[in-house]
């Protein structure tokens, strides 16, 4: 007879990819929680995992079937929050592990959500836009009875946008009979979005690279640039970094790598990505031979904003950066973590580095069960206060514990998960 004590082996370290980095995290940080420790079983558990089935019918006449997945981690603080990414790697331990982020990620930046996340395992580039909305609507319906304005409120992630959005809230909001604008956020302004929601991930990674640079007495005008990812975090933050008299010195995207000491034109790579859908080929840029020549890549700051696990012990130790800005989740592997440490770099922790994003989609949730919406420029201000606020408290916190920032965001964010889940009980 099988163990009812028994950890599933889908929820062990062992278990490959993301998952298993989550879980390392959450042993490192386990010993700094003090008697919550007792609960923190809690944060190494999903409170409900679903799998779909998503069958459409192709343009073709044919029928395809797709995975699809929404996991809640935690709901102790509030709904669960988090994207929905569609992506051809798409599998469940990364769908968890994100939604375990994003519970930490809410917590540290004390915004009233808990962590979910959801996905597809789809490359959307094969699909056609009537494939992609009816496989959009499908996965909506199936994931209807666990998702709602106050239950789960998904977003964007890799691959999706403002149009998935609007075809999922409208999917909800027919099968309930109503509309329900607050059911997803970043939304087109015209069905409730808020202004401000495009930039904001790449703008908060922005303000925490500020507030890091001015602490480790970096002056942002003339550091190097090197960003890995140029899609909305990756190329917003370029983009405001270089405003700020930063030089954006290498860019990697799907395709390749660009470099110009010098310093690249960002508006001008955004409108060369716009027409010809990489980085590659960008006139007066360099394209280097082979993708991991990007790690070693002279610069001051690194910002890998693409996926998980990028940064890893085959090289961690060829980076020259002395600050790194996780703009994307998950992008260190804990042995990377500490190499990195161990030769002085400082990496800003993507439950702090990227949180503008969903930040802003709390203003959004907000906004639309209050039918009054804020100026850019109010959202702007709410969303820099917020941010350096939560850095500061995590950098004090680091150093009287002398914790890397990584350590001391999940002492906060989980600390405060816990405590919420002890105040709460348990039921029945």
């Amino acid at each position: 007879m099988a163990n009812p004590h028994e950890i599933p082996s889908y929820l062990k370290h062992d278990a490959l990819g993301p998952w298993g980095v989550y879980l390392e995290q959450i042993d490192r940080v386990t010993p700094y929680l003090g008697n919550l420790a007792r609960w923190v079983e809690t944060l190494k558990r999903p409170k409900r995992v679903l799998i779909v089935d998503v069958p459409i019918e192709r343009d073709d006449g044919s029928i395809a079937h797709f995975e699809g997945y929404r996991v809640q981690h935690n709901t102790s603080r509030g709904p669960g929050k988090g994207g929905v990414r569609f992506h051809q790697d798409v599998t469940l331990s990364e769908v968890m592990a994100l939604s375990a982020w994003m519970t930490v990620k809410n917590a540290a930046v004390n915004v009233p959500y808990g962590g979910a996340k959801g996905g597809i395992r789809v490359d959307p580039k094969t699909l056609s836009q009537g494939e992609l909305q009816r496989m959009t609507r499908r996965y909506t319906s199936e994931i209807n009875i666990i998702i709602g304005p106050n239950k789960d409120i998904p977003a964007p992630d890799v691959n999706t946008n403002e149009q998935i959005m609007a075809w999922m809230m409208d999917t909800y909001s027919m099968n309930q009979g109503s509309t329900a604008s607050g059911v997803v956020t970043g939304k087109p302004i015209s069905l409730g979005g808020s202004l401000g929601r495009h930039e904001a991930t790449g703008r908060g990674v922005f303000v925490v690279g500020c507030e890091a640079a001015s602490r480790i007495g970096m002056d942002i005008k003339g550091a190097r640039l090197a960003v890995q990812g140029f899609g909305n975090v990756g190329a917003v933050a370029a983009r405001l970094f270089s405003e700020a008299g930063a030089r954006v010195v290498a860019v990697q995207d799907h395709a390749g790598t660009i470099t110009r000491p010098a310093g690249l034109n960002v508006m001008a790579l955004q409108a060369h990505v716009a027409v010809h859908g990489s980085v590659t080929g960008f006139p007066g840029s360099e394209e280097l031979a082979a993708r991991d020549q990007f790690w070693g890549v002279e610069c001051d700051i690194l910002v890998p904003a693409a996926l998980e696990q990028q940064i890893n012990e085959s090289n961690a130790n060829r980076i020259q950066a002395k600050l790194i800005l996780e703009g994307a989740n998950g992008p260190t592997t804990p042995a990377a973590d500490d190499m990195l440490r161990d030769r002085g770099v400082l990496v800003v922790p993507d439950v702090i580095a990227n949180a503008g994003g969903v930040t802003v989609s709390y203003f959004e949730w907000v906004q639309d069960f209050s039918s009054y919406f804020w100026t850019e420029d109010e959202i702007n201000l709410r969303l820099t206060r917020i941010m350096r606020e939560a850095f500061a408290s995590v950098w004090q916190l680091a150093e009287e514990k002398k914790v890397s920032l990584r350590t001391a965001a999940f002492i906060v964010g989980c600390t405060r998960v816990l405590q919420a889940r002890e105040m709460r009980g348990l039921y029945p």
